[in-house]
């Protein structure tokens, strides 16, 4: 065995097989062993005795806005991935489009590299875009290392980053399919969005009516309908409609390959009570009623919905104005993800455990990362620590990410992060975070 580095002891910590009192013991960056709590290590160890605090593996966020290059005023990779391990994050996944180039051409994933290298505290991926005119790219940005390919199916509000439609999906479908490569999709259908009415203005009612229900249903159907046409694996983003459950658990029983997520903001937050004029709450899809609400979470624990990620899309203040119809859309929640699920998840009696699996075991295997998502040897020594009855108030201030917006401002939460680690070395220690130490992932 090779000589340890650190143990850490936990009476709560969340293994593959369970809950239960362990030490997991780190050599060289990953997890030599899990052992029980009262194990006798060698002489000289260090010891980081959490007590009663719950030790989780570092959180997998798969869908990151990071917006850097071009656009870094919005966001950064130094400011996404310190907020990121202040919540217990370790590892995200870029998404390719907000950026400036987008991430569409091995070349601009050499740019969106070079930029993220020496700023990133969690260990960083990125997502390829999948878009109109760029099909001869996809194989290159594939053999490239990207961990996939994104579309939208509906405008995505960039011009530099068009939707799919027609031959150019099917086609980016069957080029997917070819290089067993994951497709991530936004799912609206532009023609539902088209139809529905769109009235300007403060009233959250109005926007909500612009993006009904029946835009989610009709772009899941079509997209498992392709993917089993060709044998694609096909990943639905942040679904927010319970009604589009159907399709993708119908999808699911024909052998499809379909997974699908949803994020902390439609487990959290309702439509009831999202304030006329408040923007910071504007997301596409939308958040909606209390009893979706119900039936997302009824979806999560009989596995119709896979993972939890962040959707962290974040802009500057002034693009957040009280029209909803204007304002940008995307709720930043990167560093208050874990809490805000947490909080809901025991309100509702759910265990911790589930929430591990949701929000780093089952993400790291959607985007192919083996290495991570696991409290178990071999895996990357990767840690969260959560004090889970602690509590605390949002605070927008004082959270790492660039613009001081949140939806979350306000709001107490349980769950509060009291370490981070990455490889074994601690990244975060209650919202502080030391100098960036991240990796740069590859596809394998």
């Amino acid at each position: 065995m090779p000589p340890l580095d650190l143990a850490l002891r936990s009476r709560r910590a969340l293994t593959p097989e369970g809950e239960r009192p362990a030490v997991v013991t780190v050599a060289g960056g990953r997890i030599e062993a899990v052992l029980s709590y009262d194990a006798v290590l060698p002489p000289g160890v260090p010891v980081e005795d959490v007590g009663e605090q719950a030790l989780l593996p570092g959180l997998v966020d798969t869908h990151v806005h990071v917006n850097d290059p071009g656009r870094s005023q919005w966001e950064g990779f130094a400011t996404a991935t310190r907020a990121a391990a202040a919540g217990g994050i370790t590892t995200i996944v870029d998404m390719p489009l907000n950026s400036l180039p987008p991430t569409t051409t091995p070349a601009a994933l050499d740019v969106k590299r070079d930029t993220a290298r020496p700023r990133v505290h969690t260990d960083t991926g990125f997502w390829g875009g999948a878009i109109p005119g760029n099909l001869d790219d996809l194989a290159p940005l594939h053999e490239a290392g990207v961990l996939g390919f994104k579309c939208f199916l509906s405008p995505s509000g960039v011009e530099e980053f068009p939707h799919l439609t027609g031959r150019d999906l099917a086609a980016a479908v069957a080029t997917a399919a070819r290089l067993g490569a994951l497709l991530v999709v936004h799912a609206e259908d532009p023609a539902v969005l088209d139809a529905a009415p769109q009235r300007p203005g403060a009233r959250y009612a109005d926007f909500l009516a612009s993006r009904p229900h029946e835009a989610e249903v009709r772009a899941v159907e079509r997209l498992t309908a392709l993917a089993a046409r060709y044998g694609a694996r096909v990943h639905v983003l942040h679904l927010s409609s319970a009604a589009a459950l159907a399709p993708v658990a119908a999808a699911k029983a024909a052998g499809v390959q379909v997974t699908a997520e949803s994020c902390p903001h439609f487990l959290t937050l309702t439509a009831e009570e999202v304030p006329d004029g408040a923007s910071e709450f504007k997301c596409c899809p939308p958040i909606r009623e209390a009893a979706n609400q119900d039936a997302l979470w009824a979806a999560l624990l009989d596995g119709t919905l896979d993972c939890v990620v962040s959707d962290h899309s974040p802009s500057t203040a002034d693009l957040k104005t009280p029209d909803f119809a204007a304002a940008w859309g995307g709720i930043s929640s990167l560093q208050l993800g874990l809490p805000a699920v947490w909080t809901e998840a025991r309100r509702r009696g759910v265990p911790l455990e589930r929430v591990a699996r949701w929000m780093s075991t089952a993400p790291a295997a959607l985007a192919g990362l083996p290495a991570k998502g696991a409290l178990a040897p071999g895996r990357d020594a990767d840690f969260a620590v959560l004090a889970p009855e602690e509590t605390f108030t949002v605070d927008a201030a004082r959270l790492h990410h660039r613009n001081p917006v949140t939806a979350y401002a306000g709001r107490t939460l349980y769950g509060v992060v009291t370490s981070t680690w990455l490889r074994g070395v601690r990244i975060a220690d209650r919202g502080a975070c030391g100098a960036p130490r991240g990796r740069l992932l590859r596809r394998g």
